[in-house]
């Protein structure tokens, strides 16, 4: 009696095709018995036989050639190989003495007949491979063209079956978006973003933690602006799903990216972190450590004066610059009349025309770029690079239109917005060390230490909320402002009103709600 081995396959542990597992055993049983062969182990495989490369089928040529068993039961040819490679290795098990028999097809595979028959039957299967991935990669390509992925959906997005756009996770999209405005404020490096995102309560699809190296991939994926890109090709298609983020945000994300390449990370755990204070004189990042029972923050920069200042120098400073931020009621009123003003302005904005026109425009410069490409004027690469450039700027001109059709409710908006920012001080005396840290990040700039001098600005959106109040309180006088620019603070509202347009209330995943409300209000001015 001969000792062979018998192998099964199917192509995904789904059983995509084919017979199943079960059958092909019992053919290859029934086979055996009636042939005099008797099944020393099996080798069962779950993958496609169109690549090389199968574990299963490569670990039992190997135990064949170390003449572990007299010959090997397969039940079809089909199951053993669909490429030219994995069939060849077939073949060169035949020529070594080593016997090949196929359970389901009569075939002398030691005859020069039965030879040539199972090579065309080889060659059958592997051009019926070949034909159904150009019929799937045709089908992409189509539902690419209409502007839907055909792959997995990425993190923050839900697929709906076959032929149907990804929408919005209502559990995630919300946390992926924060990632890319923390990443764009400059304050997280990739590490510490993971271990904030984590503590906001983001998971991958498998329930884990989403990791540095997740969190690159998905800030460098255009998916989340709206733009389909292949990486295997490198092509662009314009999605027709709703984006995550907007096109400025992810363009600020890939700068970020870019100026960060070089940079060196630290990693500490202090509540001034990540260069929050950096010294007044060179410029250099104040870096915390703990020394006998205190935090100093430190400047390694040699010669230079500033030395360190403890971690407790720091608060009260900190405290008396958001006191300062408090907006009173009576500025609140003037604001709210104010950017009432700026609502009937936006609802004539002439680039409520111009967007359709460049719209238009692009789709023109679209058409006459394919007109190139299929008349060989451009070549496949010049096509890639110019087609891309201008799906974004598409992308941006489709922003600009969905903006200007925002302008409902818009005081209501900023009145809320402006009741926020009253709140900043009250939040951060109530806040646990996380939180207090966030609002320093999101109200404060250039927070320098020189020598033992503790300096700290209010960022740019609380001084355009002074300014505009100082303007709003010169107007119900009947007076220009002295010291701020018309023309400036004209400039700065409208583009604060364009922004809470554009965007809504993120939400954020912080227990103290106006905590929530102080990340609302940094959202919506820059």
């Amino acid at each position: 009696m001969k000792h062979c081995f018998g192998y099964t396959r199917v192509s995904t542990k789904k059983q995509g095709e084919g017979a199943s597992l079960e059958t092909q055993e019992t053919a290859i049983k029934e086979y055996a018995a009636k042939n005099g062969i008797k099944i020393t182990t099996w080798f069962v495989e779950q993958q496609s036989a169109a690549k090389s490369g199968r574990p299963e089928f490569n670990r039992m040529l190997r135990e064949l050639k170390r003449g572990k068993a007299e010959g090997v039961v397969i039940y079809k040819i089909d199951r053993s190989a669909r490429n030219f490679a994995d069939w060849a290795k077939v073949g060169e098990l035949a020529d070594a003495g080593i016997e090949v028999c196929f359970a389901s097809e009569s075939l002398d595979f030691d005859s020069r007949g039965g030879r040539l028959s199972a090579d065309i039957q080889a060659v059958i299967a592997a051009d019926f491979i070949r034909n159904h991935r150009n019929n799937v990669r045709e089908g992409q390509q189509t539902r690419l063209k209409n502007g839907h992925y055909p792959f997995k959906a990425p993190l923050g997005y839900l697929d709906q079956g076959r032929g149907k756009l990804k929408v919005l996770d209502p559990t995630r999209s919300a946390l992926v978006r924060q990632m890319f405005e923390l990443y764009a404020s400059g304050n997280y490096p990739f590490w510490a973003l993971a271990d904030e995102m984590a503590a906001r309560g983001l998971r991958n699809h498998f329930g884990k933690p989403v990791t540095k190296t997740n969190i690159e991939k998905i800030l460098k994926n255009p998916f989340y602006m709206g733009v389909i890109k292949i990486a295997r090709t490198g092509m662009t298609y314009q999605g027709a799903h709703e984006p995550l983020v907007s096109v400025s945000l992810f363009e600020a994300v890939q700068k970020m990216r870019a100026d960060r390449d070089n940079k060196k990370e630290t990693r500490h755990r202090l509540f001034y972190r990540g260069g929050l204070f950096r010294c007044g004189l060179c410029n250099t990042a104040m870096i915390g450590e703990r020394q006998k029972g205190h935090v100093y923050y430190r400047c390694h920069t040699r010669e230079c004066p500033t030395k360190g200042v403890r971690e407790e120098q720091l608060h009260d400073p900190m405290l008396e610059k958001l006191k300062t931020a408090v907006l009173s009621d009576e500025d609140h009123a003037r604001l709210v009349a104010m950017f009432g003003k700026i609502e009937r302005d936006l609802k004539r904005d002439p680039m409520k025309e111009q967007a359709p026109l460049e719209l238009a425009r692009i789709n023109d410069r679209k058409d006459r770029l394919t007109d190139k490409l299929i008349d060989g004027v451009i070549g496949d690469d010049v096509f890639t690079a110019k087609k891309e450039a201008l799906e974004i700027e598409e992308r941006k001109w489709h922003a600009v239109a969905a903006k200007t059709q925002k302008s409902d409710n818009l005081v209501a908006k900023l009145s809320d917005f402006l009741e926020h920012a009253k709140s900043l001080y009250l939040s951060y005396q109530s806040a646990n060390p996380d939180q207090k840290r966030e609002i320093v990040r999101i109200a404060t700039s250039n927070r320098t230490v020189t020598e033992k001098k503790v300096g700290i600005d209010p960022d740019n959106w609380l001084r355009t909320i002074g300014k505009l109040a100082e303007l709003a309180l010169c107007e119900e006088h009947g007076a220009s402002s002295r010291t701020v620019s018309k023309v400036t603070i004209e400039k700065l509202t409208a583009q604060m009103a364009e922004q809470a347009t554009n965007q809504p209330h993120p939400s954020v995943s912080l227990r103290n709600p106006s905590i929530k409300s102080a990340q609302s209000c940094i959202s919506l001015t820059r």
